[in-house]
């Protein structure tokens, strides 16, 4: 019985151990690396810049072109002009502490994810200058922080969604240089567009739909 009871003891001791130990921002953060992982995997890295992005690492607080928080909640990816090609992946959308999306200036193609949409943090989505394809998602009208919003030089399709025009904290937005189609909205950050000087937007020639 004596025998018994230590044992009960000692796993008793064992379990708030290891529950004193748990870091729910460690979960987090691991989820997180995993997101940006598939995201890894998902590019073709010909000069090894993700070469750092080892999953096997408590977080991913510790590689390169990733910053965090004090929290290690991932707040940037920086990979623009990194000579990357390859796609987008839905996992993007599982980084909600994320406030700046820089992945200009490769080779990316498909579409962009409307998961993107589920990045309320998000205050710089740069998307620029790669082959990206498909329409700009209604989603991103989700994003309430959203300051800067650059779609421009890709052949994106479709209509500007009339959702960004929701966003009041947008003051660039560029979406110059695609294939979209429609009207541009007049309402939102959008109503005294071009003529006011805190909104700096681009906007390619609009091809209006063909009458039926």
């Amino acid at each position: 019985m004596v025998k018994i009871n230590k044992f009960i003891l000692s796993l008793a001791v064992s379990i708030i151990a290891v529950i004193a130990s748990w870091n729910p921002s460690a979960v987090t953060a691991n989820s997180e690396g995993d997101a940006l992982y598939s995201l890894r995997r998902s590019l073709f890295d010909p000069d090894n810049v993700l070469q750092s992005w080892d999953p096997n690492l408590v977080n991913p607080c510790t590689w390169f072109h990733v910053t965090c928080n004090q929290d290690n909640h991932v707040t940037r990816v920086d990979l623009g002009n990194s000579n990357l090609s390859g796609h987008l992946v839905l996992d993007l959308g599982k980084l909600e502490h994320l406030q700046y999306l820089e992945l200009y200036k490769n080779n990316i193609q498909g579409s962009i994810p409307v998961e993107l949409g589920n990045l309320r943090s998000l205050i710089s989505l740069d998307l620029y200058n790669n082959n990206l394809t498909g329409v700009v998602p209604h989603s991103l009208g989700k994003l309430k922080s959203l300051v800067f919003l650059r779609l421009n030089d890709n052949h994106l399709t479709g209509p500007i969604p009339r959702s960004l025009a929701g966003i009041s904290s947008l003051k660039v937005v560029d979406v110059s240089n695609n294939d979209l189609c429609g009207t541009i909205p007049t309402s939102g950050p959008f109503e005294h567009i071009p003529l006011n000087n805190t909104i700096r937007a681009f906007f390619p020639t609009f091809h209006p739909y063909p009458r039926s």
